[in-house]
């Protein structure tokens, strides 16, 4: 069985947590008993999450190795001109060194689900979207990476891992799609 799960902003990609008080896990959503989630977002971040319950798929698809594709889409504070985009395309060095190439380009803001909370908005300070394509996954490496080149990210957004994307899956909504 394999799930496709919109991750909302805040919830853990665990099902417990024995943090005091207990911040938001998978158990709150109804997903079928015996899955395990193939990868992780940080709870900061949202988006895809697929769940299954078997091992080796699991390991396929989170394992670095096999090079799954992971497209994000990443609003970011300030102006993405083309030398930071160049740099992120690039694979900039970050301090557990540098990164793979990326495919990144900027984008019109996509037609998400208001976040709660809101993002915060600068009226001094431009933001933008970008799509960032990454076939590693290391500990907030789209974070990290936007903030090396100084485009530190606001919200983040995973739309796509290989091809299972969200396709209309609102937050904490997910569908049996294997």
């Amino acid at each position: 069985m394999l799930i496709a799960f919109n991750k909302p902003f805040g919830v853990l990609c665990q099902f417990t947590d024995r943090s005091t008080p207990p911040r938001p896990t998978l158990a709150g959503f109804g997903l079928p008993p015996g899955v395990y989630p193939a990868g992780r977002l940080d709870h900061d971040s949202e988006g895809l999450l697929l769940l299954s319950d078997d091992g080796p798929l699991i390991h396929r698809i989170s394992d670095p190795r096999h090079k799954l594709p992971k497209r994000y889409w990443v609003q970011v504070e300030g102006e993405a001109d083309p030398a930071r985009l160049d740099a992120l395309r690039a694979g900039p060095v970050l301090r557990d060194g540098p990164t793979r190439p990326a495919r990144v380009r900027t984008l019109p803001p996509p037609d998400l689900w208001p976040r709660d909370p809101p993002v915060r908005h600068r009226k001094t300070v431009p933001d933008g979207w970008l799509e960032i394509t990454l076939r590693e996954g290391r500990n907030r490496q789209v974070r990290r990476m936007t903030a090396a080149v100084g485009l530190p990210t606001l919200r983040l957004v995973r739309a796509a891992i290989g091809d299972w994307r969200l396709d209309g899956l609102s937050p904490g909504q997910w569908r049996q799609i294997g």
